[in-house]
């Protein structure tokens, strides 16, 4: 079987009780936008690729116990019989390219680059949107709270353990995407999904208010 094939079954097999919007088909998506800015940034497309899919298999949100080892990303990439140095340069990847409150960690590879932002943009846009929600839902969180404003500039720990309402995940996380992209290519694709999920905030507020 080929890894990439491989991959994507180990991934789904692990994401498959997840309801909040890390599910496998995130990390399909995220694998899909990751070689399309690979194929126009000269990365290596393995390497990305491999990335991509298992960027969430360690994540401290879904599986908190093997986040600082990266234990699952490692065990399947050594069974598969992945050489050690590019294990290293994709778990490398993974431990960059979290948002962590601020979300201004860089990777230090293009193929980091390609896949944080490949990440990045899941986020926004209408995916973005509807992520947003789906993950809100599943936490027990309210859509909107017009008492209860945005808490910014918060720092990795804060932001780990911070609860908020879902509209204000868009001002404390998702409008900051579009500014930290780090290729040209999905700094143009972040542009549009931006303007969307603002129109998109437009028409909620109105809605919300009764004004249309």
């Amino acid at each position: 079987m080929d890894i990439l094939e491989a991959a994507e079954r180990y991934i789904t097999a692990l994401a498959a009780e997840d309801a909040g919007g890390h599910d496998h088909f995130h990390a399909l998506r995220v694998r899909r936008t990751a070689e399309y800015l690979a194929a126009r940034e000269g990365a290596d497309a393995r390497i990305t690729a491999l990335a991509a899919l298992l960027h969430d298999a360690d994540d401290i949100k879904l599986s908190p116990e093997t986040h600082a080892t990266l234990a699952n990303a490692v065990s399947f990439l050594r069974g598969q019989g992945v050489p050690e140095e590019e294990i290293g340069r994709i778990t490398r990847i993974i431990s960059q390219i979290s948002f962590g409150g601020t979300g201004k960690t860089v990777p230090d590879s293009i193929e980091g680059k390609c896949v944080q932002d490949a990440d990045r943009l899941d986020a926004i846009g209408a995916v973005g949107v509807a992520r947003a929600f789906a993950y809100g839902g599943s936490h027990g969180r309210a859509m909107y709270d017009p008492d209860e404003a945005p808490c910014l500039d918060m720092d990795a720990e804060t932001y780990r353990k911070h609860v908020s309402t879902t509209v204000n995940h868009f001002y404390e996380k998702l409008f900051r995407l579009r500014d930290l992209m780090n290729t040209e290519t999905a700094r143009r694709i972040a542009q549009q999904r931006d303007a969307f999920m603002r129109a998109f905030l437009d028409e909620f507020y109105a809605e919300w208010n009764g004004e249309r």
